[in-house]
């Protein structure tokens, strides 16, 4: 019997409430059979005896017609009637029974929930409350019992209660490590079985797109001869049922993606007249096919370049589209696009795709965005598709902060409204733009090459032999030379004798596969294709593998299949154009989406970067070729990009009228996309931010530089111009081809030797800012005191108090900074200020004129991230103390000696 009581309790099929509720009530069944021997009457010995059947009982019937709850409900009531008979029994509180109330708190609160056990509870602390009194007020009620008794029963109870609350607790333990081990492992598998499905996905796509490569090219061979009506009919069948293949698996993929939590939304600008006709190209064949008109509106005031992502955006409108035609038989399909601007740098677009087709039943809208169901299954069992674009679509724009509405009548059409919030790029709006459309070779009509390079030699990597005989055959109207390679070794093989104008890669291949593969090429020591143009030639598709080739370094990109146009188009904007002769008579029909060539910039080995608060003067910047990530300045009419949306001056008049304006450091995000952008022009970044303990800038650069192996950030210890003179340093170095580690060390070292200090004319900004209390800021206005600023150990601390009006302030501060002139570098200095007249710029260059001339002085204007924190008037020289040991680093142009 009790080896069948501890199976069922360890048997994790039970639940654990019913497991504890048998536990609990063993132990209070057993607590009862202790506590018998204390009752001195007869008829206290019965009761308790019979409470022992009975709670044996509730426990079989509770059990067996699975209401644990009424049962430890009925308990509970047993065992509040019961105590109260047994504690005046066995001599009130001076028994051994006041000890075992506590069991009946115990059962309470682990069998029952909710509101019973609140109940419960009160009745408890009630009872307990009511025997004391009783006991107190009336002892006559308690049955007498010696005082060796009383000892002897209270001391077994206290010992008792104990052991069995630990025994009870003991199970309870064993029962929670059993269940969380349980749990962990269920997670453990779920996990795996997750990665497993993401990894047959992944694969499954990879793998069919390999055999797809195959069928879709050696068709269009196929196409491109002169072959009988009815075999090209065949042919196009084929050409259309493969492109429809591919698509379920696209589909696929993508849902696999959002489940998982690996689809990424990657954040590009794009020009929108360019978005349009890419769309209206792909869908007014489809809608021409079909005997639909198709219609284009657009607000002519829509931004002409917005940022946002293209891919997913394409992808959004062309499912909806696709849809469109496909339920609709007649009538006309149409895509009208509005927008309205939020603030000067955001605006909302509402991109609405409406027909005529039959539309959605009232009941069944609800379900229109669930994945592989499709509404009205006996009406559309002859439409192809497996029921994924919508889901897709919706959580795409779920993913991008927007939202997808749906209106429809049955019989009478659908509209579906796309809602999405993107930052404007180019202020110029887009008007009345011309569609750049791509006529489509008629059916029938006779292929020609775009182009022809005779003298033109690409190589072509790929492990599977039918990707290469594809690629060869598309291109054999081209007459390039092509030479192929089955794996990563054989191309660094022939590319150490052989110079090639491009090279074709693919990714997934054994042993090396194509990042690595090019990565080895652009440091091979004797190679001769070190900086040839490489396009990722692949079946992983999507806009995340878009990022990871552009970021690895690959010139270009496409997504297995692709088409003869495609990879045509794709070789032509690479080959020297020299050795290209273009064909006049060629049809550019089939350069479809799939394609995405990338700007070609040579690539230089270090490029140092640097924020926009750097405060440095833009031919220098230039010269050096510096780029920088800008800071936001937020107002309340929106965030502005620092310098570019808003200047400084027309920061501090918006101030000046008593409203807010502070700065804030680029997002990770923001960081991440000019990181990869910068990666197309060097190998290396090296960015250098502001002092890490001012703004949130060096830990957001350090967050995004985890998705670049390539990208150092450094932290200048310093802001405003004296950071300025460490990018230059930093810049003059690279340009000079110094190693990444020489550069680091230096930049590290010039750190201890610049000046950096800024006399705050007005402190209501650095209060504002959070910089100063309020008490110090009342305290400064009131004694026409001046804080010095400065940076110690990455942190804004206060080096001082000036006290006066301006010329007083700006002498002391001159005369205390350049009167030891024995270790100042007269080489440069910035004088950089917020806010302040000629007059005032005049006297103080006098001022650093009388005590320590410079070679060179830059008049420098603050940012405006930087005027929100030091508000007007303030200023700040900024130079290099004496080091020996410093590069010469200030060897730039001298036409702009004071700016």
């Amino acid at each position: 019997m009790i080896k069948k009581w501890f199976a069922l309790i360890t048997d994790h099929r039970i639940s654990l409430r019913d497991r504890m509720f048998r536990i609990v009530t063993l132990t209070c069944m057993v607590a009862l059979l202790l506590i018998m021997p204390m009752g001195q009457s007869v008829w206290n010995i019965l009761a308790l005896g019979a409470s022992l059947v009975a709670m044996g009982l509730i426990v079989k019937y509770s059990i067996k017609k699975e209401r644990i709850q009424t049962g430890a409900t009925a308990i509970s009531v047993l065992l509040l009637l019961l105590f109260p008979i047994s504690f005046f029994s066995a001599g009130g509180f001076y028994s051994g029974v006041p000890e075992w109330f506590i069991f009946c708190f115990i059962y309470v609160c682990i069998t029952l929930q909710g509101r019973r056990m609140a109940v419960l509870l009160a009745l408890c602390i009630v009872e307990t409350l009511l025997c004391y009194g009783a006991a107190f007020y009336f002892p006559e009620l308690a049955a007498q019992s010696t005082q060796q008794a009383s000892f002897f029963d209270s001391a077994f109870s206290v010992i008792m209660v104990g052991l069995l609350t630990s025994v009870l607790l003991m199970f309870l333990n064993r029962m929670y490590e059993e269940e969380n081990a349980l749990s962990q492992q269920q997670k453990k598998e779920i996990e795996e079985l997750n990665r497993a499905e993401n990894h047959f996905f992944s694969s499954m796509s990879h793998e069919i797109r390999t055999p797809i490569n195959t069928i879709i090219g050696l068709n269009e061979i196929i196409l491109r001869g002169d072959i009988p009506e009815d075999v090209a009919e065949n042919a196009r069948n084929i050409q259309g049922a493969s492109k429809l293949l591919l698509t379920l698996i696209n589909d696929t993929l993508d849902l696999s993606k959002i489940k998982s939590g690996k689809m990424e939304i990657v954040n590009v600008s794009y020009e929108t007249g360019a978005l349009f006709s890419e769309i209206v190209n792909m869908i007014w064949i489809k809608a021409k096919e079909k005997g639909l008109e198709f219609k284009l509106h657009v607000d002519p005031s829509i931004p002409s370049m917005l940022c946002g992502d293209e891919v997913r955006i394409k992808q959004i409108l062309i499912n909806l589209l696709n849809n469109a035609v496909k339920y609709t038989s007649e009538g006309s399909v149409t895509l009208a696009v509005r927008c309205e601007r939020q603030a000067l740098n955001r605006v909302r677009v509402w991109y609405s795709v409406e027909d005529t087709g039959q539309g959605v039943k009232k009941e069944n809208i609800p379900y229109i965005f669930n994945a592989f169901r499709r509404v009205d299954e006996e009406r559309n069992r002859y439409i192809e598709g497996t029921g994924l674009g919508l889901s897709i679509v919706q959580q795409l724009v779920n993913m991008m902060g927007g939202e997808i509405s749906v209106n429809s009548i049955y019989t009478k059409g659908s509209k579906f409204i796309v809602r999405l919030d993107q930052d404007i790029i180019d202020e110029k709006e887009l008007g009345t733009f011309t569609l750049a459309s791509r006529a489509k070779s008629h059916e029938g009509e006779q292929y020609h090459q775009s182009f022809e390079a005779p003298d033109a030699h690409v190589l072509v990597v790929d492990d599977n032999d039918m990707n290469l005989m594809v690629v060869g055959k598309l291109l054999a109207s081209t007459k390039i030379q092509i030479d192929t390679a089955k794996s990563g070794a054989e191309c660094l093989k022939l590319t150490q004798n052989h110079h090639y104008d491009c090279i074709l890669m693919d990714h997934m291949m054994p042993e090396m596969d194509g990042i690595q593969c090019l990565h080895a090429l652009r440091a091979q020591p004797v190679g001769m294709c070190q900086n040839v143009p490489v396009i990722a030639l692949t079946a992983n598709a999507g806009s995340d593998n878009q990022l990871l080739y552009r970021k690895e370094g690959f010139s270009g990109y496409l997504a297995k299949p692709v088409s003869g146009a495609l990879l045509e188009a794709a070789v032509l904007s690479l080959l020297p154009k020299e050795l290209v002769h273009l064909n006049e008579e060629a049809s550019q029909s089939d350069v479809e989406k799939d394609i995405l060539i990338f700007e070609q910039v040579k690539r230089r080995s270090i490029l140092v970067t640097t924020d926009s608060v750097c405060d440095l003067p833009r031919s220098l910047r230039k010269k050096l070729d510096i780029a920088t990530c800008p800071y936001y300045v937020c107002t309340e009419e929106g965030r502005f990009l620092d310098q570019e949306e808003l200047k400084a001056d027309e920061l501090l008049i918006h101030i000046a009228e008593g409203r807010k304006g502070y700065s804030q450091a680029p997002d990770v995000e923001d960081y991440e996309r000019f990181f990869a952008e910068k990666l197309t022009e060097a190998q290396n970044i090296v960015h250098i931010t502001m002092a890490k303990h001012v703004s949130m800038g060096y830990q957001n650069a350090c967050e995004a530089a985890k998705s670049f192996e390539n990208v150092t950030v450094i932290d200048s210890g310093h802001l405003s111009s004296s950071m300025g003179m460490i990018v230059l340093c930093a810049a003059y170095m690279a340009e000079h081809h110094a190693p990444k580690e020489d550069i680091v060390e230096s930049v590290e070292r010039m750190q201890r030797f610049i000046s950096s200090a800024f006399v705050i004319n007005d402190t209501h900004m650095l209060c504002q800012a959070g910089r100063i209390p309020k008490h110090i800021q009342i305290l400064c206005d009131s004694l026409l005191l001046r804080p010095v600023l400065v940076l110690r150990k990455s942190k804004m601390v206060v080096g001082g108090m000036k006290m006066g009006g301006f010329n007083r302030v700006a002498k002391s501060y001159v005369r205390q900074l350049l009167l030891d002139t024995r270790n100042i570098d007269r080489r440069i200095l910035f004088i950089t200020y917020s806010g302040m007249d000629e007059k005032k710029l005049q006297y103080i260059q006098a001022l650093v004129e009388q005590y320590c001339p410079f070679e060179r002085v830059y008049l420098q204007k603050a940012s405006s991230a930087v005027a929100s924190n030091c508000g007007p008037g303030a200023f700040g020289l900024l130079f290099m103390r004496r080091d020996d040991d410093a590069i010469s680093f200030f060897q730039v142009p001298r036409q702009d000696d004071v700016y």
